[in-house]
């Protein structure tokens, strides 16, 4: 019994989304960073519940303007990032290059800001569980905002000197869902850090 051949060479060898196997592998990291987020602000809780008073110093961040600051400068950033994503899967070489152009702006203006949040906090990362807890927040969602600022650097790049290919459209797509986790997961992250404290 003989098995006809399926001819798959008229299908693209790229897509985007769902058909995306890059898609795919983009989900289950978001999925695996987003157990890791949710267990830090789950820690952070627990510590919270444990002590009568909290901040256990009794002074909660006092510089509430940083992170209110970032969290505008996030929430707008979706909107380049939605623009950038849109200009991918149309192929739209020049629409991603100033879309990429314009999200490196935000993730820079997003880090430096993120600078003076640091320099604000009134603990340190070893003070005790609650400093621990604040600076493993802002650190992992930092180390995040770094790596995908990077990864778009490296694709602004690549799409201005080339050779671009419809394989590099799809990663500008996928990198631009990314972006859209770490937006949304910073959002948890700034009511947890900058409200908990204030609720008894």
């Amino acid at each position: 019994m003989s098995r006809a051949a399926i001819d798959v060479s008229p299908l693209p060898e790229h897509a985007f989304g769902h058909r995306s196997l890059l898609w795919w592998a983009t989900l289950a990291v978001v999925a695996i960073e987003g157990t890791v987020f949710a267990l830090l602000i789950v820690s952070y809780i627990y510590l919270k519940g444990r002590n009568d008073h909290w901040p256990p110093a009794g002074v909660p961040p006092p510089a509430i303007m940083w992170g209110t600051i970032n969290t505008i400068i996030l929430l707008a950033s979706a909107v380049p990032n939605e623009l950038t994503k849109r200009a991918a899967e149309k192929y739209s070489l020049r629409g991603v290059q100033m879309g990429l152009v314009v999200c490196l702006l935000f993730g820079l203006a997003f880090n430096v800001v993120r600078i003076f949040e640091f320099m604000s906090l009134n603990v340190s990362f070893d003070s005790n569980g609650y400093g621990s807890a604040v600076w493993a927040l802002l650190g992992f969602h930092t180390v995040h905002i770094l790596t995908d600022w990077v990864d778009t650097a490296v694709l602004t790049v690549l799409m201005f000197t080339g050779p671009v290919n419809e394989h590099r459209f799809v990663d500008v797509s996928e990198n631009a869902m990314y972006w859209y986790f770490v937006v949304l997961s910073w959002l948890p992250i700034y009511a947890v850090i900058y409200f908990a404290p204030r609720v008894s």
